[in-house]
């Protein structure tokens, strides 16, 4: 029995040891370059996109004061056109400010103070001068691989799942996106 505790005590402590490690970043991110439209290949499933069925992009606009626009789209099970309008920033956690570490809020805007209501938005790798972006959370609880045209290379997908893999991604938990 206690062999059995500590056995679980010790599993648990290293999985909290591993889900609080850094999380590697995409070196010299370009934010222009980065800016437009993305499709979602692949996501680990989540609460906040439990209604789409498909066809699931973002935009991402740059606005004067340096924030940016967040459009995601999705084909709703529904049928519906489903959409949700955010802002993104510079993560306010890292110094010096790195643009490969983004926070993103889709709560109003009165609720910006708030630091709960800011998620991570880490840009993992990019692959194809700006085709391709793998994107997580250093709780690695969210996995997107996007890419910019509808229809990606599936090599490619597959290839940035391994090395989400390799960051500590549950990518056995992946779904494919329908686009």
């Amino acid at each position: 029995m206690k062999r059995i505790l500590f056995l679980s005590l010790s599993a648990l402590l290293v999985a909290c040891a591993s889900s609080n490690a850094d999380l590697a970043t995409q070196e010299d991110v370009d934010l222009s370059k980065y800016m437009g439209t993305w499709y979602e290949q692949a996501r680990l499933p989540n609460n906040f996109q439990r209604e789409c069925a498909g066809d699931v992009q973002a935009n991402y606009v740059m606005e004067a004061d340096k924030t940016i626009t967040v459009t995601n789209r999705c084909q709703g099970t529904d049928g519906e056109v489903k959409q949700a309008i955010g802002q993104g920033r510079l993560s306010t956690s890292v110094e010096p400010a790195d643009p490969a570490i983004l926070e993103v809020r889709f709560a109003p805007k009165w609720l910006s103070w708030f630091p709960m209501v800011w998620g991570d938005y880490w840009i993992m790798k990019l692959e194809g001068d700006y085709q391709y972006s793998l994107v997580g959370t250093p709780d690695r609880k969210y996995l997107w691989v996007l890419s910019r045209e509808k229809q990606a290379d599936p090599q490619l997908v597959s290839d940035l799942l391994d090395y989400a893999a390799s960051q500590g991604f549950a990518v056995q938990k992946v779904i494919s996106t329908k686009q």
